[in-house]
């Protein structure tokens, strides 16, 4: 049991620092108030596929504090809630689909695609929450939930599609990566 924790500490600490990495490799875009599209979200949904749920959240968690150390845009703290830790650790409720090692290629893609989707549009909900709450004078004349929707929506969609491409390629190409050699394969982390 011991070693199981040591070992899952270890690959979230390996994956976090990978998208950190990754997050500083980036494209900033049209985005004047922060956003960027990044491989950064590839880390955390392949430990939330290999490693399941918490695992998921926990190595969400630790990429928004990295995030935070690193290449913060802060004006508030509920702010930086919303926007680090929160925003990344909801993306890693895609964990909650992860797939058996049992299931088709269809099958386990459609089950990633599913989870990326839910944990990007998570990851958007508490983006679009700090966009109405603190960034609402850069909608002028707009509605501000509309504005937020939009405005993160417009980088959040791109970085589902990339995000979607690359880990279903690399799992495709290589399945091993799906599964951490444990016992019993939906045991929770």
């Amino acid at each position: 049991m011991k070693n199981n924790n040591v070992s899952l500490l270890t690959e979230i600490a390996i994956m976090s620092a990978l998208s950190l990495i990754l997050g500083l490799i980036k494209f900033n875009g049209v985005w004047p108030q922060g956003g960027s599209v990044s491989l950064e979200m590839v880390p955390i949904f392949l430990m939330a596929f290999r490693r399941g749920l918490k695992a998921g959240i926990f190595t969400g968690l630790a990429v928004g504090m990295l995030q935070l150390l690193v290449n913060p845009y802060i004006i508030h703290p509920a702010q930086l809630i919303l926007d680090y830790p929160l925003a990344f650790a909801l993306a890693g409720v895609a964990g909650a689909f992860a797939p058996s090692i049992t299931q088709k290629t269809t099958k386990r893609t459609v089950l990633m695609i599913t989870g990326i989707f839910i944990g990007c549009a998570l990851r958007l909900a508490s983006h679009v929450m700090s966009g109405v709450i603190f960034f609402s004078e850069y909608a002028e004349e707009m509605n501000v939930w509309l504005y937020s929707i939009f405005y993160n929506g417009s980088f959040m969609i791109v970085i589902f599609a990339i995000t979607s491409l690359v880990v279903i390629l690399l799992t495709n190409t290589s399945p091993r990566l799906l599964h951490a050699a444990r016992k019993g394969h939906h045991q929770a982390a």
